[in-house]
């Protein structure tokens, strides 16, 4: 009979216990936020320019880094405004793409749907991205801008002749013209690791399609071409020769998939650079440093707090993790628990790092449960109207700096601590700024950049982790 009152009082010391831990780590429990406007466009220096253009080649290297910009460098003639207005347009789309994704494959048991004609699963996403960096394609190289993308597997680039090519900023890329390109066989292992391959039935040569969730899509030969990032050559790159590519996608000549599927680019070169890459996104509001992303060893940073990564049997391309709760000015907040991010036995729910989403999505009782949290702790601050997929928004017009409750992400082992500018930012040129997180009715959960901005974070899939390392930027 005392068992029972004695297990009750066990588990209301842990929980005194849990929170008393949380909350003197972060004895903080407010913090400045530096008032800064929109940032205009970025644009990308001479000195920039070069460096992301040299063509000195090692092909040995097992470790390099690049520079990473943000994709509003190649939008030109737009207001902050407009750039974004068109950045959460592209938000909107990418996160109906994850989450279409994610539920179909749930539905589909982790299988393509048959034919050619069907989306490939693998890389599934909205395919414009947010960030880009210089890569030479071919031999010799012709240097393009490629979105980095941990939302997607497959690497592909336009290519002439096209049927269809969208605007992009560099000359489409001729394979004619490269000593490097190879197309690959229709009964290779390499074409049979597409989800849904098709064959050329002349060339008899393996051919791809990848359909986003938005209505683009890209199509052409799957083949093998060798990339040069900087002063570091890999070969034999499997990637999709786009001759027909339609959509959202801005400027950019192609995309380097980062995910965790056999196509992404980190898996094909996983050998060589030991399933390791890292980038730090800098926070574009505060900075005119561009980001970076860096492959091999020395992408692992020595501060970095790790948490595990979680596998959906259903679904390979995304990077699972496990978050447990959310903590608002030191303190837990109630109604949060990790069984609203519980990734089921079918492929449903679960929270991705995702890199190509800006704003974070949290599902509804979650997200719910963190503004309330959030606003009871702001009632000192002027209240703004709505804007946008943001619904909770304060006018600071006139001030230079506030204070504002902190925000950390419990992940297990892993707590990141959000600077102010993360989750608070400006909206227009007048002072209104917003919490920067939204609801979803879609059980997928997304960390997105805008909370990544200043960490870097480490991507080990050797050794199944994701890690955060704050200030990582430097």
């Amino acid at each position: 009979m005392e068992e029972k009152p004695r297990n009750v009082l066990l588990l209301f010391a842990f929980t005194i216990f849990l929170s008393l831990s949380t909350t003197s780590s972060h004895s903080h429990h407010y913090q400045t936020l530096v008032l800064n406007p929109l940032p205009s466009q970025p644009i990308l220096s001479d000195s920039q320019a070069e460096t992301l253009t040299s063509t000195e080649t090692d092909p040995t290297e097992s470790t390099f880094s690049v520079q990473l910009h943000h994709i509003d460098a190649l939008s030109l003639n737009k207001t902050p405004q407009e750039l974004f207005s068109l950045r959460l347009y592209r938000d909107s789309s990418r996160v109906k793409a994850l989450s279409s994704l994610a539920a179909s494959a749930a539905a589909a048991g982790g299988r393509a749907a048959g034919g050619f004609s069907s989306s490939v699963i693998s890389g599934l996403a909205q395919g414009s991205g947010e960030y880009f960096t210089r890569i030479g394609v071919g031999t010799p190289p012709k240097y393009v801008y490629m979105v980095l993308d941990t939302g997607s597997d497959i690497v592909w680039i336009q290519c002439a002749p096209c049927k269809k090519c969208y605007s992009q900023s560099d000359p489409v890329f001729d394979p004619r013209k490269s000593r490097s390109f190879a197309g690959i066989a229709c009964g290779s292992p390499l074409c049979r690791r597409l989800d849904s391959p098709g064959c050329h039935t002349r060339k008899k040569t393996c051919m791809y399609q990848v359909s986003y969730g938005d209505g683009s899509f890209t199509y052409g030969d799957f083949s093998t071409e060798t990339l040069t990032f900087r002063r570091t050559r890999v070969g034999r790159v499997a990637l999709g020769c786009g001759h027909d590519n339609e959509g959202l996608f801005v400027g950019a000549a192609g995309l380097l998939g980062l995910g965790r599927g056999r196509l992404s680019f980190p898996s094909q070169s996983g050998r060589r650079f030991k399933r390791k890459f890292s980038y730090c996104l800098v926070d574009r509001s505060a900075s005119s440093r561009p980001s970076s992303v860096v492959f091999g060893d020395s992408a692992i940073s020595r501060t970095a707090r790790f948490t595990p990564l979680i596998s959906n049997p259903k679904l390979d391309t995304f990077y699972y993790v496990e978050l447990l709760g959310i903590s608002v000015g030191g303190t837990l907040v109630p109604g949060i628990s990790a069984s609203l991010f519980k990734l089921d036995q079918t492929g449903s729910g679960g929270v991705i790092i995702d890199s190509g989403t800006s704003v974070t999505r949290l599902t509804r009782p979650a997200y719910m449960a963190l503004r309330d949290a959030f606003r009871a702790r702001t009632t000192n601050l002027k209240r703004a109207p709505e804007f946008s997929l943001f619904d909770t928004c304060f006018d600071l017009s006139g001030m230079t700096e506030v204070k504002v409750p902190t925000v950390v992400l419990h992940f297990r082992g892993a707590d990141v601590s959000l600077p102010a500018s993360n989750y608070l930012i400006p909206v227009d040129s007048n002072g209104s700024f917003c919490f920067a997180f939204a609801g979803t009715m879609s059980g997928l959960s997304i960390i997105g950049n805008i909370q990544q901005q200043g960490f870097r974070v480490v991507y080990d899939l050797a050794g199944s982790r994701v890690g955060f390392s704050p200030r990582g930027c430097a």
